[in-house]
């Protein structure tokens, strides 16, 4: 699963559900909205798949101790404590994809509705 989070705002503003390669990057980048492709800068850890897909001058790799990619990793962490299909060991689960994919989808936009705003 491929995220993009608004900085100032923290809301998801970008989802693909696909592989963690070149076609799951190009996935992620065609999902944001055309204002952030044209005029945001993505920080990404240094998975080699970024490089491939955002242009130079929208891309910066940064490493964990930046504190720039702490809102995707917090956000990773409740969507596994409120979607009970990303816990290991788990009795809920999707027996059909679709299904899983409409559980995330609906998690983020809860997410997105609760996110208190910035002022």
């Amino acid at each position: 699963m491929w995220l993009a989070l608004d900085k100032s705002t923290k809301k998801n503003v970008g989802c693909y559900i696909g592989e963690r390669g070149k076609i799951g990057t190009q996935g992620l980048w065609s999902f944001l909205p055309p204002v952030y492709r044209q005029c945001t800068v993505c920080y990404t850890d240094f998975w080699s798949a970024y490089a491939k897909i955002f242009p130079g001058n929208r891309h910066k790799n940064v490493g964990k101790e930046t504190g720039l990619t702490n809102h995707v990793e917090r956000f990773n962490n409740t969507l596994c404590q409120r979607v009970s299909r990303f816990v290991r060991k788990t009795l809920s689960f999707s027996k059909k994809l679709e299904n899983h994919v409409g559980a995330i989808w609906n998690f983020i936009h809860h997410y997105n509705l609760t996110i208190a705003p910035t002022l």
